[in-house]
């Protein structure tokens, strides 16, 4: 059978995992009256919750005696890791384009990537039902998205389709026929070229792009074969990228991806794609070949971590009445093996062996993994989000820079320049976007956008849409602004009174509500004011037997301010940490005790 390869590649909410829904409907993947839930590919439960891709994932499509891979891969920056791995996978890709949005940061991002490694892209204009689309702008974008990045003049000579995906139709005219999705298929068949070096006769040899862990079957690698044919029960061996022999294994299990399912395969051929299961030590980037096989495919260099926080044992006073997981070996036994089959992630040990930096591309990725460890039971506490510095040949230092696209209500626009100015934030560019909304492009220190998102929603009333990426490194820009407000500390051990909570509803917003449990030096709500308040939220109202009118209402509280995982971590400052559980997250500072946070203040300014 015929074979493509093709990765879905585009900025995050342009419609790819529903666009890959369609097209497995329409190959006839499914009968008729099966049940298919929404966005299929999306299997994780933080996917389905947040409605976002995680992890690249493939699946394939029969049409025309033909069989097609497609990988749906991640939309945001800080999973680039995932959308950089897979691009040696395939021999094309398909870049979904918002008819109305255009060209985003991260559609620049791994169109790059696409380009550089030679790939021959389709664009798919997608979302020409929206009312403000501008599918022919957006196209001509596209073509000048790819000039600036060097693309050969083949790549240039592009087809385009516009799309509704949510409608499940495609055609080469944004007013075509609305019937289905065919036209993609025949432009894959036409424009994407069959897998290259398919070398039947020569030993087995595949690289391994993701690296999941299975209950029954344990490490499962998944890759293209490059070269031969592989079967199950036959000895490889797998080797890392220097030619050193990491071990050797025999299959015990060959899987195929027909649909969404992984079937057990009798043999898998070359330019094919397949998931390995029997080896034990095999990771990312290690080359699984037939033991005659000498040298190592080449694996792409994935780009470096910006950002790191430190993961440690949860020391306060409720440490261990939530989760299971609080020992440090377990802590550090589920970052290895995270940052094992995640190129993107990278994980170090503190002397004491107490805790664990963890850096990765951006707040959400960690994010998503501190998320995830907490509903597998673990406690720990998160230290503030702080940027990679790196020297440079001269012997300056230089910080990540990072490329931020927002589109806002031009009435607010001037809010955002100004917010961003005092990030140290230079703009780049100023454009209508269509629907009354104004796009403006900045380069901002990567440092200076944590914890910006969440004024950024406040300033622009939920309306502004922004997104971010890696753009590359600039010199050490000094000291950026940090929060403008103290925050409240409890001075005692309890349980939180509603009386005390209302008396303190004047100082600042509250984080908590009535009857939840504190401890000394755990932030309980925003100063309204610089500086930070130690305060009592347990004092209980003095009770007299003298009836007075008016003494007797209930206490009627404000609801307190919930903050999610990531908004905490963008929230806290250098002196104070996140304390995640299973059931709970506490903002608290670094030293509970105020005498000593007084020591070490004092200790700061000294040094600083």
């Amino acid at each position: 059978m015929d074979l493509r390869n093709i990765a879905i590649i585009a900025h995050v909410d342009h419609g790819k995992t529903t666009l890959v829904d369609v097209l497995l409907k329409q190959s006839g993947s499914f009968r008729e009256n099966q049940q298919v839930a929404e966005r299929a590919m999306d299997s994780g439960e933080l996917e389905r919750e947040r409605g976002i891709t995680i992890t690249a994932k493939p699946t394939s499509v029969e049409w025309k005696d033909t069989r097609i891979n497609i990988v749906d891969t991640p939309g945001h920056a800080d999973f680039g890791g995932e959308v950089e791995r897979i691009l040696s996978m395939v021999d094309g890709v398909l870049l979904l384009v918002d008819a109305a949005e255009g060209a985003m940061p991260q559609t620049k991002f791994v169109t790059g990537k696409a380009l550089k490694l030679g790939l021959k892209p389709i664009v798919v204009v997608n979302k020409v039902d929206k009312p403000e689309q501008r599918a022919f702008e957006v196209q001509d974008e596209i073509f000048d998205l790819f000039s600036a990045m060097d693309a050969t003049e083949e790549q240039l000579d592009f087809p385009t389709i516009f799309a509704s995906a949510k409608n499940g139709w495609a055609a080469t005219e944004p007013d075509g026929p609305q019937d289905d999705m065919h036209v993609i298929f025949d432009t894959i068949l036409e424009h994407v070229p069959q897998p290259h070096k398919v070398v039947e006769d020569a030993p087995f040899s595949m690289l391994a792009t993701t690296l999941e862990s299975d209950n029954f079957l344990g490490r499962v690698l998944t890759g293209r074969v490059e070269t031969g044919v592989v079967k199950p029960n036959m000895t490889v061996k797998a080797m890392n990228r220097d030619g050193e022999v990491i071990e050797q294994a025999r299959i015990t299990k060959l899987l195929a991806f027909r649909g969404l399912e992984r079937v057990p395969a009798d043999e898998v051929h070359a330019g094919d794609l397949v998931a390995i299961a029997g080896l034990t030590q095999a990771t990312v980037a290690d080359t699984l070949c037939d033991v005659s096989v000498e040298e190592p495919l080449t694996a792409q260099p994935v780009d470096p971590p910006t950002l790191a926080m430190t993961f440690s044992v949860n020391d306060s006073p409720l440490a261990g009445t939530e989760g299971s997981k609080v020992t440090s070996r377990m802590i550090r036994d589920r970052l290895l093996a995270e940052a094992e089959g995640n190129v993107a992630l990278r994980v170090t040990e503190s002397e004491g062996k107490d805790s664990f930096e963890v850096a990765g591309r951006g707040e959400l990725q960690l994010g998503v993994l501190i998320e995830t460890m907490r509903r597998e039971g673990f406690e720990l506490t998160i230290s503030r989000p702080r940027v990679l510095v790196r020297e440079n040949e001269q012997g300056e230092r230089e910080e990540p820079l990072e490329e931020v696209t927002v589109d806002v209500d031009e009435e607010f626009s001037g809010i955002v320049v100004e917010a961003l100015n005092l990030r140290k934030g230079i703009m780049r560019e100023m454009k209508p976007s269509g629907a009354g909304k104004t796009r403006l492009v900045f380069h901002v220190p990567a440092r200076g956008m944590i914890g910006y998102l969440g004024e950024f929603l406040t300033e622009t009333r939920g309306t502004g849409i922004m997104s971010r990426v890696f753009h590359g490194y600039t010199a050490y820009q000094g000291k950026l602004p940090g929060r403008r407000n103290g925050v409240l500390i409890s001075n005692a051990p309890g349980q939180t009174v509603a009386y005390a909570l209302q008396n303190l509803e004047g100082r600042g917003p509250l984080f908590i509500g009535s009857q939840v449990k504190v401890y000394e030096g755990m932030i309980i709500g925003e100063h309204s004011r610089p500086g930070d308040l130690e305060v009592n939220p347990m004092k209980a109202k003095q009770l007299t037997n003298v009836r007075a009118s008016g003494t007797d209402d209930a206490v009627r509280l404000t609801p307190p301010r919930r903050m999610s995982l990531e908004q905490a971590i963008a929230y806290i400052q250098d002196d104070e940490l996140v304390e995640v559980t299973p059931e709970n997250v506490r903002l608290r500072k670094r030293h509970l005790d105020p005498h000593e946070r007084k020591r070490e203040a004092r200790k700061a300014e000294a040094e600083g």
